[in-house]
């Protein structure tokens, strides 16, 4: 039964993407005599949290009934007041816990309160579950760095374009739809200037034919030569853009791409590039807690290069384009020795209509 009532918690804490970023996803569920009596999730970034949804959704007296929520209630105070004291003011009996705060300033604290205050607290219900649907959140609040995930598409034979440039569309419509959503769920979009004057893509956001959350947009651009013109620079869309330049950049180009409402970040030159390591921990001080690569083969092997890829995302279409001068999804200067290649875990595999959809992690040194 405990598991059953936090799988709902878990489901209904998945509303919350996209909307609650740089904060976790949390769900709520009070239980009485074995029945959900009321029910709530963190809505949006700053609004009450699932505990105190779940308490205003109740439909009778939640005294002496059992409280199961997805992340360990907050103790302190930040963008409202502590969820721990309206849980003891509320007189909860038990409260069950799928995970304890990875915030190490506040870790355990909450936990801690409840217990002093006679109330009988159980953690680590479904805690893989809620670790992996919080991976965004932890890798944030233990490290100020934003989570990243390479994103590509590519055909059977590795080709994320045919040798004329063209790519669209490599993947179905399923797959493409799916990608949407992860734009929902992330902070921000980053792409390289190639990518921009290719495709002048707008980077934005539909779910389900309609308009989603638009996330913040990156550009990398070394010397600033992103047109003005640009899709992602027109006024008409409301999401921040940032464009990541170096001294390469001419100073009037910068002030004019300011002038069209961009934010500028100058960047340290590694490699004749940006800096990316650099990029990340200031994207990481703007309060930006995940980042979606969408570039090309060139910024995919940098992100790789610069270590700052937490998760791969491949989408593979059956399909099969050949060509020597074809771009694959990783390109760069390569890695020299098989031995030192960069190896993914925790693989998974889904099917979308006819693509496959392949997800892993960065497995790092020492794992």
């Amino acid at each position: 039964m405990t598991n059953k009532f936090m799988r709902r918690a878990i489901e209904i804490s998945k509303k919350g993407r996209g909307y609650v970023n740089p904060n976790p996803l949390v769900g709520a569920v009070i239980v009485k005599d074995g029945i959900i009596i009321g029910e709530g999730y963190h809505e949006k970034y700053g609004g009450p949290h699932a505990e105190v949804n779940a308490f205003n959704n109740a439909t009778e007296d939640v005294s002496g009934a059992t409280l199961y929520v997805t992340l360990e209630p907050c103790s302190h105070y930040g963008k409202t007041p502590p969820c721990v004291n309206l849980i003891i003011e509320k007189k909860i009996a038990k409260v069950i816990v799928g995970m304890v705060d990875p915030n190490p300033i506040v870790s355990g604290r909450g936990i801690e309160k409840l217990i002093n205050n006679g109330i009988e607290a159980i953690t680590g219900i479904l805690e893989d579950d809620i670790k992996r649907l919080n991976e965004i959140f932890i890798k944030y609040i233990t490290t100020k760095k934003p989570f990243c995930i390479i994103k590509t598409a590519m055909t059977l034979d590795g080709k994320i374009a045919s040798y004329s440039g063209d790519s669209k569309w490599i993947t179905g419509e399923s797959s493409r739809n799916y990608v949407h959503n992860l734009r929902h769920n992330v902070s921000g979009i980053l792409v390289g200037i190639g990518t921009v004057i290719t495709d002048n893509p707008y980077l934005t956001t539909r779910l389900n034919g309609e308009i989603g959350k638009d996330s913040i947009r990156i550009i990398i651009d070394t010397t600033a030569r992103i047109p003005l013109s640009s899709n992602v620079l027109s006024e008409d869309l409301e999401s921040k853009i940032i464009i990541a330049t170096t001294k390469k950049a001419n100073i009037e180009k910068i002030n004019s791409l300011k002038n069209k409402g961009a934010e500028v970040i100058v960047t340290p030159i590694l490699n004749d590039q940006v800096d990316l390591r650099y990029l990340f921990e200031k994207l990481g001080e703007l309060g930006i807690d995940s980042v979606l690569i969408e570039g090309g083969s060139e910024i995919n092997f940098s992100a790789l290069e610069a270590g700052i890829v937490d998760k791969v995302i491949a989408f593979i279409a059956p399909k099969i384009i050949g060509g020597r001068d074809s771009k694959t999804s990783v390109g760069g200067k390569g890695i020299k020795y098989m031995k030192d290649a960069i190896l993914l875990e925790g693989l998974e595999m889904v099917n979308f209509g006819k693509d496959i959809m392949v997800t892993g992690y960065i497995q790092r040194s020492g794992n």
